[in-house]
């Protein structure tokens, strides 16, 4: 069992002292994933159209609407601190890292695992040279790791056959995995080893908020959605009014959206509102229990 620290919206500092918080509950080894960061073209147009689709929801939650804020470039950064801190383990989301700081992590000894949703982003995976790829399926609830044209939606199961017969790194299935059943199915099918999410945040030691868990307790089959609305990215999540009414809407480009409705999430969520906020799952949320960690990894062994 490997933990991973979630290190997409953290600056290289932030990344630093995460690091060194689970240093201090752990001396077992964890990974830390990072968001690959890709060059957009702002267009001040689309951006207007955006923030004017958005104007209701802060109207609504009574919320002043404020510019968006682009980050700075924090990706460098947060390769220092991994560095520094000895991380031996790193994934990546939304792409690949450029060939240089591939060869400066692997200089560290430090092994790289990219994410694919397409053969075709298996096999760019795996020609650049790093270790292992999560094959991420349709089901994954969170960001689709995406980073090719046109976007293809794949279940796990066929995703995992087609790599299967492209590439020879270790193939890590992900999305829709909550039992023992899925499990033994993936690993039957060729995976190496599977990664889990949805099935963990309602575990008693999650910190996730007490409406997120609830959301996913109570959800159904079908309760999910693919959605840009909220990040600029698609991105699986409970199916909502803020889902529902943006359905066509135009969004900023990623990071630009995400940072549009923060703010948005953010004062649901003081009010105690699921409707305009992103609660992130899978598509067989239906399935989670609240249990312990321990416990829910009981139940997940084949």
């Amino acid at each position: 069992m490997l933990g991973s620290i979630g290190a997409g919206y953290l600056n290289g500092e932030e990344t630093r002292k995460f690091i060194q918080q689970v240093k201090h509950l752990t001396t077992k080894p964890f990974s830390v994933n990072l968001f690959v960061p890709e060059d957009s073209i702002i267009d001040n147009t689309i951006i207007q159209k955006a923030c004017q689709e958005l104007q209701p929801f802060y109207e609504k939650l009574g919320i002043s609407n404020t510019p968006p804020v682009v980050p700075a470039e924090i990706f460098l950064d947060q390769i220092e601190a991994i560095i520094d801190e000895e991380i031996k383990i790193v994934s990546f989301t939304f792409g690949i890292p450029d060939l240089q700081i591939i060869k400066k992590l692997k200089e560290h000894r430090i092994y790289l695992i990219g994410t694919a949703t397409t053969g075709e982003e298996a096999v760019a995976v795996e020609k650049a040279g790093l270790d292992a790829v999560v094959v991420q399926g349709i089901e994954a609830g969170g960001h689709r790791g995406s980073f090719t044209e046109p976007l293809q939606l794949i279940t796990t199961s066929k995703l995992l056959a087609d790599v299967r017969e492209l590439i020879s790194i270790p193939l890590i299935a992900a999305g829709g995995i909550m039992t023992a059943g899925h499990v033994r199915e993936m690993l039957q099918q060729g995976a190496t080893s599977v990664q889990v999410g949805t099935v963990l945040l309602t575990a008693d030691e999650c910190e996730s908020s007490r409406i997120h868990k609830e959301a996913i307790l109570n959800s159904g089959i079908h309760a999910t959605t693919l959605t840009k609305a909220f990040t600029g990215k698609y991105a699986r999540g409970l199916r909502n009014k803020f889902t529902e009414q943006l359905k066509e809407a135009t969004t900023a480009p990623y990071p630009v959206q995400h940072y549009l409705t923060q703010p948005i999430r953010k004062e649901s969520a003081r009010q105690n509102n699921r409707e305009y906020m992103s609660l992130w799952m899978g598509e067989n949320s239906y399935l989670a229990k609240e249990a312990s960690v321990k416990e829910i990894i009981e139940t997940l062994l084949p």
